[in-house]
């Protein structure tokens, strides 16, 4: 069987068995403190998407997560949102500082790519950006379904916390960054270049975010 592109699947455990006689090891992202800060007495929405991260459609449910990276200005925050239909990051924001504004800016982002659904499930921690009384007013503005994960949990969201892994182990590994624009730049060449539309997913039946997002999309419009 050969996909589209001319590569060949390989089964994992081939691979595992290939990389162990030779000793290779693969490489795992450094652990960073956690982003979300739940201390707080603002409002929390339900679990609803309660680890369902299926999505036959896109527009249905969307997760949303922060990361950060250390340049020599200082820190870059980095707010997205993905679809979870094809697992295509739709919303980007990034900033010198950690606020509400971040996530709302992915909001935006999001919303405007995406063609302003309504009635879109959007998942994420319940840290305070999140719960901030400016973004809960946009998505209820905007027709969205907050959901958020259960405190201190990590696998409530484990897509957006499997994307930071792989950003940072497949893109960002062992760079170093001299300011922010350049972390920026490395950010958006991964996702907007190299991750929704070149990476191929085993979940996506070998074909990337962005062509699997788009032949669902057809799909709803056709039908």
């Amino acid at each position: 069987m050969v996909n589209k592109d001319g590569s060949i699947p390989v089964n994992h455990k081939r691979v595992e068995r290939i990389m162990k006689e030779n000793g290779i090891r693969s490489r795992v992202s450094k652990k960073f403190k956690a982003t979300t800060n739940s201390n707080h007495k603002l409002p929390v929405a339900e679990n609803i998407l309660n680890r369902d991260f299926t999505a036959d459609k896109p527009n249905e449910k969307m997760v949303s997560d922060i990361t950060y990276l250390w340049t020599e200005e200082g820190w870059l925050y980095v707010a997205a949102i993905m679809d979870l239909c094809g697992q295509k990051i739709i919303g980007l924001s990034m900033s010198e500082r950690m606020t509400k504004d971040l996530v709302i800016n992915a909001l935006n982002d999001a919303y405007r790519r995406a063609g302003k659904p309504k009635g879109t499930i959007l998942h994420s921690d319940r840290g305070s950006q999140y719960c901030s009384n400016d973004y809960q007013y946009l998505l209820n503005k905007y027709g969205f379904v907050c959901s958020m994960s259960r405190k201190g949990n990590c696998w409530d969201n484990a897509p957006m916390e499997s994307f930071w892994g792989k950003m940072k182990c497949e893109w960002l590994y062992g760079k170093h960054f001299k300011n922010r624009q350049e972390a920026r730049s490395a950010v958006f060449e991964y996702i907007e270049i190299f991750y929704n539309r070149q990476r191929i997913h085993a979940s996506n039946d070998y074909i990337t975010p962005e062509e699997f997002y788009a032949n669902a999309l057809k799909k709803v419009e056709a039908a």
